[in-house]
């Protein structure tokens, strides 16, 4: 067992006493283990890999005196189109597949049958801290997935629209407000293409203090378009920034290999050159669970 791959049992307190349990256990090349809540996701590349993560958690677990309901295995397939949901290995087999996880004292809705992803992105953590942080008045929320950056801002007074194509998606993005006892009034959910509402709301003169970019790699609305992030990335910013506040705030993140943290800045200075408009960068703090250069690729851009 390589113990240098597993987190200190130190910091893993430090999580739980912040009220955080869903946070990245273990990395190694050939896959890694997530906690979410009482239940763990096993991601993997091989099967010897999943073998030898899930004796080394049992090992892991008995030395913090962490009980575990359940363990769930996730192939890492080389294709997005090859996912699929991750599948029981470890517990009752009859248990409900749904679940909650802490972070921050916030509580998110974790669903290990309703796909690939269960929920939560555990590498946006520190993100979502900087927009509780900054106390926005107005987000808007792009892709807005199960609506974790909605719920951070809402907690600090708010208000939302969260978009999204799935439907599925923006019914569990209310279900984690209704778990943090939030109210919907003052929060819009549109099930549409990111695409085509941001001009329309740019032609309502409406604005926003953060904005989250955060698009997957690959999607096809209903209608058929595709959004590809390699090549519509900067279309996406250009139409952002119609709608951003003087000082606003905007995260540009993608999962993309193909795109790191200085490629999305040279796009983000192309696209403030072309609209006149001046800006800085940062980066939060990388997360102590994750090793450098997991998870997205982020970057905030505060305009000026």
């Amino acid at each position: 067992m390589k113990i240098s791959e597993w987190i200190d049992p130190g910091l893993h307190r430090d999580f739980i006493a912040q009220q955080t349990d869903a946070l990245r256990l273990c990395t190694c090349p050939d896959g890694w283990v997530e906690r979410f809540g009482v239940d763990v996701l096993i991601s993997y590349k091989t099967d010897a890999a999943l073998e030898r993560l899930k004796t080394e958690l049992c090992l892991w677990a008995l030395n913090l005196d962490f009980k575990f309901r359940r363990v769930f295995a996730r192939y890492l397939p080389k294709k997005n189109a090859d996912r699929e949901a991750p599948r029981l290995i470890l517990g009752d087999p009859g248990a409900n597949l749904e679940s909650t996880a802490l972070e921050r004292t916030l509580r998110h809705g974790i669903d290990f049958g309703a796909g690939y992803s269960v929920g939560l992105f555990i590498d946006q953590r520190e993100n979502r801290r900087f927009v509780r942080d900054v106390t926005p008045r107005t987000v808007l929320n792009c892709f807005a997935y199960t609506c974790s950056f909605s719920v951070a801002a809402a907690t600090v007074g708010a208000t939302t629209v969260s978009i999204d194509l799935s439907k599925k998606s923006l019914a569990r993005g209310r279900e984690n407000f209704a778990l943090n006892s939030l109210p919907t009034n003052d929060h819009r959910f549109l099930a549409d293409d990111v695409m085509e509402v941001l001009p329309r709301l740019a032609r309502k003169g409406e604005n926003f203090d953060v904005i989250i970019l955060d698009p997957p790699t690959f999607s096809r609305s209903h209608r058929g378009k595709t959004f590809q992030v390699e090549q519509h990335f900067e279309t996406l910013l250009l139409a952002t920034l119609e709608v951003a506040e003087r000082r606003a705030k905007i995260l540009l993140s993608t999962n993309c290999s193909k795109l790191g943290e200085r490629a999305l800045e040279v796009m983000a200075r192309y696209c403030l050159k072309a609209t006149r408009r001046a800006g800085t960068f940062h980066r939060e703090p990388p997360l102590p669970d994750l090793p450098p250069q997991a998870g997205a690729a982020t970057l905030w851009l505060t305009l000026r």
